[in-house]
């Protein structure tokens, strides 16, 4: 990656240290190193707030160049600090949302005259601000995302289970370049590349804080597919994670097995009409509670407000932002004041989930621009019949 880039995300992270008084920030997490030095390492970027970054290295030696220490562990990093002629810093920022605890403390020593302060909400803002790169790697993923979804019906055979019919999605997911991991933030997310609901399964709670749940297919993994026969009448929908070069785009699409019941499509249109008024109303200074309350009043007058995402168990939200992991700011929920900006790149997602039918609704990604949105991922919408996948609903 070129440096002018990585120094651009750099100094947004120095420009959020600087309002808080920080000195310096020590980047150890994988995903905050892809953002901050380029590539994944198993080592630590060191981020003063006046001076230029250096990146200590100690997997893979063959990660060179200038201002980059090969080490075999943290404790010579401030002796390298000192030999180079560089200040201590006061105050020090870590990953202390992400880092584990030993690894926490174990960095904390290295400063025992610092304060020692939590840089994982700052770095996460920073993140939240896309570059014009970045954006340009969305559209790219996009792209590609939709190659793939666009080839399910050519994979789908009767008789097929939710399971057998999920991995040939990811089979084509995968031949289109995506990455196969599924990147999240925190502890209470955890899924393969994505999520295959089909009928009642659709309905059933999981422990993970998604849009919706899933049986699974083993306690292991309590989410998304559970293994049972996909039977006519069914709509299946499909949710992956669209990481084909690092960044999360997220879609999901709705195909049924033969006709659904009338319901369905206007449930489905309602998801749809959804999408519309929350996009002309995203643009930079908009709130996120004020997008979620729009999409309440909307489902509520269609009636289908009892089965918004999800039945017994309901999301509290119909959007995430999302970029080198699939959950980031902005979060679109109620109580959340925070105001959209320019750069910020989020998924809306509008469903709803109907008893004996299965879930319907959309999901698509949007960057926010200086004063509308730019749609990332673009393919047919309305529900497409897998027996005669010509015929549009």
């Amino acid at each position: 990656m070129v440096l002018p880039e990585l120094k651009l995300r750099r100094d947004r992270i120095r420009s959020l240290m600087a309002h808080q008084g920080i000195d310096a920030a020590l980047i150890a997490c994988n995903v905050n190193l892809l953002y901050t030095a380029g590539q994944i390492i198993s080592g630590y970027l060191y981020l003063p707030l006046h001076t230029p970054a250096r990146i200590f290295v100690k997997r893979p030696n063959t990660f060179t160049g200038e201002l980059i220490h090969p080490i075999r562990k943290p404790e010579q990093i401030v002796e390298i600090l000192q030999q180079e002629g560089l200040a201590i810093p006061q105050t020090i920022m870590l990953e202390g949302d992400e880092l584990p605890y030993t690894e926490y403390n174990r960095l904390a020593a290295l400063f025992p005259d610092a304060k020692v302060v939590n840089g994982t909400p700052i770095i996460r803002k920073a993140r939240s601000i896309k570059t014009e790169m970045e954006i340009e790697m969305f559209r790219r993923s996009g792209i590609a995302h939709t190659k793939a979804y666009n080839e399910i019906p050519s994979v789908y055979r009767p008789g097929m289970t939710d399971l057998e019919l999920s991995i040939e999605i990811e089979r084509l997911m995968r031949l289109h370049g995506c990455l196969g991991i599924f990147r999240t933030f925190g502890q209470s997310m955890e899924i393969f590349m994505g999520s295959l609901l089909a009928g009642d399964n659709g309905a059933i709670p999981s422990p993970y804080d998604f849009a919706l749940g899933g049986k699974g297919i083993d306690p292991a993994l309590p989410v998304g597919v559970a293994g049972k026969v996909i039977e006519e009448g069914q709509s299946i929908m499909v949710d992956y994670g669209g990481n084909f070069n690092g960044y999360m785009g997220d879609m999901t699409r709705v195909f049924s097995i033969g006709k659904l019941p009338e319901e369905a499509y206007a449930a489905h249109q309602t998801c749809i009409d959804i999408q519309e008024k929350v996009i002309a109303m995203a643009c930079p200074g908009v709130t996120c509670e004020e997008l979620y309350d729009a999409a309440i009043e909307m489902v509520t007058q269609a009636g289908f407000a009892d089965n918004f995402m999800g039945m017994g168990q309901k999301a509290r939200f119909i959007g995430h932002g999302v970029g080198l992991q699939i959950n980031e700011p902005p979060v679109l929920a109620p109580r959340n004041k925070l105001e959209l900006e320019a750069g910020m790149v989020f998924a809306l997602e509008p469903k709803i989930v109907l008893p004996r039918i299965g879930p319907v609704g959309i999901e698509n990604t949007w960057a926010v621009t200086n004063n509308s949105t730019e749609k990332m991922t673009r393919c047919e919408e309305r529900i497409i019949d897998l027996l005669n996948p010509d015929q549009i609903q």
